[in-house]
């Protein structure tokens, strides 16, 4: 496929939903209902898991001996594909190129896949429709699980509720977003990963990307048994639409949509650093800390926003529609997750080398509780909740505030003043050389001589977390590959 073809069809969507876009109706969704028991979706995973065993890091399967054994098992994955491929016939187009993309694979001796025209037929944004499946087969990675770009294989369950779809069609539009269940997977989502993004599969060449996925059941699952544990354990009362999130799978689904299509949309936007990422720098990790709290933020500052005007509406003697008023309670409901989850799991999950979504956590907690809006009394937690929304737009006005000052100074002064922003709320090492201040050398040298510098725990747990963190350390671990059966 020519470079022009590719940029055709994935940088114009649009086209492709005039076009190619298959009407989905009622009949369709249900082709593909109990598919995770047909006998060629087990075969299909079956030999996709086999076949992850003769692959190495890069996706090859290099050893001669293996390669009759790994040859079968592609030929028992593409008869599968073309099995169930009746019950995905949205996915015509993708399947076919599915199938065309292992045999050449096959034909070409198992070295390292590419996988780039299946890739490009593959557009899950064109049906965000409430329960359409897809099946998704790629030699990929996945994101928090494995770094070996193998062959995994899913089916997976569109969450789109019509106030979701009301909501990116009017302020939050966000054409990329899709939201997604698991269904049944592979190893390689086994893990904590919560993402499908088609930069993690195996290609020649990097195409414009047009959708990235994420598994809000498996957020709303972790969320509700990580929040139901920490609260016993800090001996917090939730409040009853706080509490009726972690009772309530398909709420807590819905609301993770909501939360995270505003975030997603929030990369990018704004009065930002050229690129806020750096991605093709190294750069101090906490400066990834404030992006991705800078985008969760904006998610709870909107939901503020949405549920006061919808309250002033109601006030005034308006009476909400079905799709407002569904609207009303998950924009209360996203705010008590971004809270719960920041403070509750990202603040203690993983390991303390440059742990940036962790870091946010710490750093959101330490502002409520300066704030007197989050107490910690008599071995209690507490909040303000009246005072707490105003509490937490003010944090996510600080990070702005940042951002904007940034469009005028030097990279490495804007690495500075976020430091600053970051150790006036959270105390540093004792150790840390950027605490007692960079030397001379150092802040006339490269950036690099100031990366270099920033320790791998830079703001350690404190003490509240560092408890916390012992007694909740076997909740987190047992949320690896949780789905919503398991809440």
């Amino acid at each position: 496929m020519s470079q022009s073809t590719i940029e055709t069809i994935v940088g114009e969507p649009e086209v492709l939903e005039d076009e190619a876009r298959t009407e989905i109706t009622p009949e369709l969704i249900a082709l593909a209902d109990g598919v995770e028991t047909d006998p060629a979706w087990v075969r299909l995973k079956e030999s996709a898991t086999r076949l992850q065993s003769l692959q190495v890091k890069d996706g090859s399967v290099p050893e001669e001996s293996d390669k009759p054994a790994a040859s079968a098992l592609v030929d028992a994955v593409v008869e599968s594909v073309a099995a169930l491929a009746p019950r995905f016939p949205h996915e015509a187009a993708y399947l076919e190129a599915l199938q065309a993309d292992f045999r050449k694979w096959q034909a070409e001796g198992l070295g390292v896949p590419d996988f780039l025209d299946s890739l490009v037929e593959f557009q899950p944004q064109l049906h965000r429709v409430d329960g359409i499946r897809h099946l998704v087969v790629f030699p990929m990675t996945t994101q928090n699980g494995s770094s070996d770009r193998h062959v995994e294989a899913l089916v997976v369950e569109t969450i789109w509720p019509e106030f979701i779809a009301h909501l990116e069609a009017g302020d939050y539009g966000n054409k990329l977003f899709v939201s997604l269940r698991l269904v049944d997977f592979t190893p390689g989502y086994d893990t904590n990963s919560a993402v499908l993004f088609p930069e993690t599969v195996a290609m020649r060449e990097i195409p414009p990307f047009t959708w990235g996925a994420i598994f809000q059941d498996r957020e709303a699952a972790r969320y509700r048994r990580v929040v139901r544990a920490a609260s016993e354990i800090t001996k917090l009362e939730l409040p009853d639409d706080a509490a009726s999130l972690l009772e309530d799978q398909d709420l807590a689904e819905r609301t993770f949509v909501m939360w995270d299509i505003i975030h997603d949309r929030t990369h990018m936007r704004g009065d930002l650093p050229f690129d806020p990422f750096m991605i093709k720098q190294r750069m101090p990790f906490f400066l990834y800390s404030l992006e991705e709290l800078r985008c969760d933020l904006t998610a709870f500052r909107e939901s503020v926003k949405i549920e006061r005007g919808l309250r002033a509406r109601v006030a005034e003697g308006d009476e909400l529609d079905a799709v407002d008023a569904h609207l009303l309670e998950h924009a209360k409901l996203v705010q008590y997750a971004v809270i719960f989850d920041r403070i509750f799991r990202f603040a203690i999950t993983g390991s303390r080398v440059r742990n940036y979504d962790g870091l946010g956590g710490q750093l959101l907690f330490a502002w409520l509780h300066q704030k007197h809006v989050l107490d910690w009394t008599d071995v209690k937690l507490t909040f303000d909740w009246e005072a707490v929304p105003d509490a937490v737009v003010e944090l996510g006005d600080a990070i702005d505030e940042l951002y904007w000052k940034s469009i005028d100074r030097p990279k490495t002064a804007h690495w500075l003043a976020a430091y600053e922003l970051v150790r006036g709320v959270l105390t540093p090492n004792p150790a840390s050389v950027w605490a007692e201040g960079l030397p001379r050398e150092v802040l006339a040298g490269a950036p690099k001589g100031y990366t270099d510098l920033v320790m791998d725990d830079e703001f350690p747990l404190s003490m509240f977390f560092e408890a916390l963190d012992r007694k909740m350390k076997p909740v987190i671990e047992s949320t690896v590959g949780i789905t919503a059966a398991d809440a």
